[in-house]
């Protein structure tokens, strides 16, 4: 039986900047979608991941 904290099967993602796995979060509930990094570290270094790949 699932109990209403259990977390284990939220949708999760890997970050366009470090690769990391995140999970959904609550607050992320109506734009999911559009998330794309892991945190605001990673959000304001995008432009620095691009730069290094090239």
């Amino acid at each position: 039986m699932e109990y209403k904290g259990n977390k284990q099967h939220l949708p999760s993602k890997n970050c366009l900047v470090c690769n990391k796995p995140f999970s959904w979060r609550k607050k992320w509930e109506k734009c999911w979608d559009d998330v794309k990094y892991c945190s605001d570290k990673c959000r304001r270094s995008k432009n620095l991941a691009s730069l290094k790949s090239i």
